[in-house]
């Protein structure tokens, strides 16, 4: 048979093959094997929860209706543009959100039959799949992607797909990297049987597991807000006298590290539930949040000697107005009695008469408050000095402790 009338012969012009009936009609089902090479995979985005792929798509199955025997060779490859005479399996990717087949220089499929009838449909696609992301741990996360591939009309009485042998099922392409993540070399394998109304059909699945690397987030996120922190605390060795100096750094502070809160979530979804980054971020804030009302108290301790002293002058002024107001009446009583209820003469200095204390007094024991509340309020710098540190040192050992080495171990626990 020349290759004219081997085509021809595909194209049902001398046998009648019908390409719109599946081999084996009312017979068995068509076991198609599947396997597919990675040649890029990235764009993995966690504001969407997709992620893209560029793959090699690989399909095969047995028609006896294409064996021959006729031609000398054990193979034929045939061009693209038979492939619209010939059965296909009706393959779509369950999870996809988009997709586009390449057609540059020409059109990137493959068609291949063998002399048993055996067909090899080999596809070049990039897709863009729909992957949900647990982002409790970002961004010290694993995420799991999943490629789920599906017939979409034909039941498991008529089609059934599986894997090539697992070494040889999903192969990625030599020196494949990606930007933040690891795609690590164990693959999942498995089945995804998927039961509707109309019918169960078939479905086998690639699980990816993508190790995230924080590398950017440390540069980015953590050892800038680290600073910040470490930053608001030099406010403690500012004298409390210089007012707009700690005002402005607690404030300057502040502000610096709502800024880089809010841009640590912009690349992220509206999730409901508490992320890493979130509990990272809140405390820094908390931290330069506490240095600011650090100084409000000790602003306010030092100022509490004034407002004793002039609770103290107010209490004197008013002793001071009841022994006046007492006298008067004193006065009052005995008016037109003659010198006989005249005052002794050294009388007004009985103890019942308040005299003023001198103005030393007052001055010595003015300066005396103000330097005890001056001194408490200068304690309360000494121990932030020391408190503020150990606080945050406690708490980034339980943050590291916890995220990178407990909640990691239970992730690659997870079979």
């Amino acid at each position: 048979m020349s290759p004219s009338d081997f085509l021809d012969k595909l194209m049902g012009r001398t046998s009648g093959y019908d390409a719109r009936i599946r081999p084996n009609f009312k017979g068995p089902p068509v076991n198609v094997t599947c396997n597919i090479f990675i040649n890029s995979f990235g764009s993995v985005t966690e504001t969407t929860m997709d992620y893209r792929v560029n793959v090699f798509l690989r399909q095969q199955w047995n028609d006896p209706r294409l064996a021959y025997r006729e031609y000398p060779d054990d193979s034929l490859d045939l061009d693209p543009s038979m492939l619209d005479s010939i059965w296909k399996p009706d393959l779509f990717f369950a999870n996809e959100k988009g997709a586009n087949f390449h057609e540059v220089t020409t059109d990137n499929k493959l068609l291949r039959i063998f002399k048993n009838g055996n067909v090899l449909y080999s596809i070049r696609l990039t897709l863009i799949l729909s992957c949900p992301m647990d982002l409790k741990n970002f961004p010290m996360d694993i995420q799991t992607c999943t490629m789920q591939l599906e017939s979409f009309g034909y039941t498991m009485n008529d089609l059934i797909f599986e894997w090539l042998e697992e070494q040889e099922a999903v192969q990625v392409a030599e020196g494949l990297t990606l930007p933040q993540f690891i795609l690590r070399d164990e693959k999942d394998l498995g089945y995804c049987t998927k039961y509707y109304n109309t019918g169960k059909f078939t479905c086998i699945e690639v699980k990816f597991h993508l190790e995230r690397q924080m590398g950017y987030y440390l540069i980015q996120m953590y050892i800038p807000s680290l600073l910040i922190v470490i930053l608001s605390w030099v406010s403690f060795w500012i004298n409390m006298d210089a007012a707009p100096a700690r005002v402005g750094l607690g404030i300057t502070t502040v502000l610096t590290m709502t800024t880089q809160s809010a841009g640590s979530r912009a690349s992220l979804p509206k999730v409901s539930y508490v992320k890493a980054i979130d509990i990272w971020m809140a405390v820094c804030l908390l931290f330069v949040f506490a240095a600011l009302l650090e100084y409000a108290a000790v602003n306010f301790v030092s100022r509490q000697h004034k407002e004793f002293m002039r609770l103290r002058r107010r209490q004197r002024r008013q002793r001071m107005e009841e022994e006046l107001s007492r006298e008067s009446r004193f006065y009052l009583r005995g008016y037109g009695l003659g010198p006989c209820l005249q005052p002794k003469e050294g009388a007004g200095e009985g103890p019942g008469v308040y005299s003023p204390p001198p103005a030393s007094a007052v001055l010595r024991e003015g300066e005396s408050l103000r330097r005890r509340y001056i001194d408490r309020a200068k304690r309360i710098d000494t121990i932030s000095r020391a408190v503020f540190p150990f606080t945050f040192l406690v708490f980034n050992i339980f943050y590291w402790v916890v995220y990178k080495v407990l909640r990691s171990e239970d992730i690659h626990s997870v079979p």
